[in-house]
């Protein structure tokens, strides 16, 4: 592993522990040459998931990107990043307990619904997009909604 300090490649391990609810092992390292610490994660390797788009085509299921997308909506909100990456596993579980193909539309009601338990304001801002609301009247209707719906209970993974 190559040190994000100094690039050195020689580095070793301080200490590892499940990490994720257990999908995951995050070791402590240390870079042999700097002796900076650094933290990784080792996960399974996302094998086989397919993402059947709107318009039919199909593409590989990119955990990176569904990562990128709830941290997007996330942005300055009072929610840590551990929490984002466990929100990413349950979701990525989800999916593939679905199966080997999923739709687009699958995933971004997965995220929708996580994020309406996390955060009301990150479910606004991802629906915004993902329901592509076109004015406020849009915001209107969907706060409209959650607000019909029972509590949300903020702050808690999914």
């Amino acid at each position: 592993m190559r040190c994000p300090w100094c690039d050195a490649d020689a580095d070793r391990v301080v200490d590892s522990r499940p990490a994720d609810t257990g999908s995951a092992i995050r070791r402590r390292r240390e870079c042999g040459a700097c002796s900076r610490r650094y933290t990784t994660f080792e996960r399974i390797e996302d094998v086989g998931l397919v993402v059947l788009k709107r318009a039919g085509s199909k593409e590989p299921f990119v955990r990176a990107k569904l990562a990128g997308s709830i941290r997007k909506a996330l942005a300055d909100r009072p929610v840590t990043p551990t929490e984002v990456e466990i929100m990413v596993d349950r979701i990525q579980g989800r999916l593939r307990r679905r199966g080997p193909e999923i739709t687009s539309q699958l995933v971004g009601q997965e995220v929708l619904a996580a994020l309406r338990r996390t955060d009301e304001a990150a479910y606004l801002r991802f629906a915004s997009v993902y329901k592509e609301f076109e004015g406020v009247a849009d915001f209107e209707r969907e706060m409209v909604s959650l607000q019909k719906k029972a509590p949300a209970k903020r702050r808690r993974s999914p």
